[in-house]
């Protein structure tokens, strides 16, 4: 009771969207010479970001991606065989714009924000913030990965970063994550979150082989055995099984929807991320837009959870932010369609002879 408590007394400062603005862009788009529907998910990211910015935006001038980097102690039971030592390797890739995200960032006029919040060997970059909880987790195999104290403190280590951007101008932010292991406390997260059986949300990560499939399985269920995490607790069930990079990302979701940002989330662990922020505070799943559909197993269900479908189907599972990146043009697309594009009555169509073709 007194773990559940002190999740309620967390509080975060997000007021709801303007579902008016929201319902005025739908009626808007449902005006445009066009087959009702015909756009697709085009139409649904207007009137989302109607919905968070009270008006349809000409476009969202400034954006960014946020990666999140951290490292897991549970790599110790030899879950993953990309040794501990890429992640601090792959964040100097990153933000000497060597890595996919960094290129991503560039095609799309994005700023990034690499932030260091538990890696376990120090990085030294002029670009790379400065932000450590702890030098990874522990392993949560053998003993609970964060105190709540440490899950507190890296989920206000994203939210200011969230602040940071905002002040900056940013109005859209991607979040993003990088750190060796973290599908094992991704894949064990949900399955605390959702109550289910970990098989529904583990898959191959970095692409492992059906023997050490299994033993990351195995070490999952352990762990969720050893501790038991209350699933009405997010920072229970992040101090139990997960990352540092999970909880600074969901911080991040928190912090830039006190913001009044658009967030966008990226593959399955980011997804997981806004999760837990969705979670402890249901008004900042309104920012959330998803980007793609991740190929690990539990993505389909984080999205089902938060009531979201990606739009972009690419097989994609690198990581780092990429898929925010690519989703920034596709909401500038939305943007001047339902901005720029003629009416019925302007194009003198009679809407009286079209069919709603999201009925169909």
């Amino acid at each position: 009771m007194q773990e559940r408590t002190r999740q309620e007394t967390m509080q975060w400062k997000i007021k709801p969207v303007n579902a008016r603005a929201r319902a005025a862009a739908q009626a808007r788009i449902d005006s445009l010479i066009k087959p009702i529907g015909s756009l697709g998910a085009l139409e649904d990211i207007a009137a989302r970001v109607a919905a968070v910015c009270g008006e349809l935006p000409a476009r969202l001038e400034m954006r960014a991606v946020v990666v999140m980097a951290a490292d897991n102690g549970v790599l110790e039971e030899n879950v993953t065989p990309v040794p501990q030592q890429v992640t601090a390797m792959m964040v100097e890739n990153i933000c000497q714009g060597l890595s996919g995200v960094a290129v991503l960032c560039r095609q799309a006029g994005a700023l990034l924000r690499v932030v260091d919040v538990g890696v376990a060997r120090p990085v030294r970059h002029p670009d790379l913030v400065q932000a450590c909880v702890r030098r990874g987790t522990r392993n949560m195999a053998r003993q609970r990965a964060l105190t709540r104290a440490e899950v507190e403190k890296a989920l206000q280590t994203g939210a200011a970063q969230a602040r940071a951007l905002a002040a900056q101008g940013v109005r859209m932010l991607g979040v993003g994550e990088m750190g060796i292991g973290n599908t094992t406390t991704a894949s064990a997260v949900l399955a605390a979150l959702l109550g289910v059986d970990p098989a529904q949300t583990t898959g191959r990560g970095s692409g492992v082989e059906d023997d050490m499939l299994a033993h990351k399985l195995s070490v999952i269920r352990s762990a969720l055995a050893l501790h038991r995490p209350d699933r009405k607790d997010v920072p229970d069930v992040l101090g139990a099984v997960g990352g540092l990079d999970i909880a600074a990302m969901a911080g991040a979701y928190l912090g830039a929807a006190e913001q009044g940002m658009v967030t966008v989330i990226d593959g399955y662990i980011s997804g997981v991320a806004a999760l837990c922020a969705a979670r402890l505070c249901p008004a900042a799943a309104d920012y959330m837009l998803p980007s793609h559909a991740s190929t690990e197993p539990g993505a389909r269900l984080v999205h089902e959870a938060l009531g979201m479908a990606p739009p972009l189907m690419m097989g994609m599972r690198l990581g780092e932010g990429s898929g925010c990146a690519l989703m920034f043009p596709m909401v500038d697309a939305a943007l001047a369609c339902a901005r720029r594009m003629g009416t019925f009555a302007q194009g003198n169509i009679d809407a009286g002879n079209l069919v709603d073709i999201r009925a169909k």
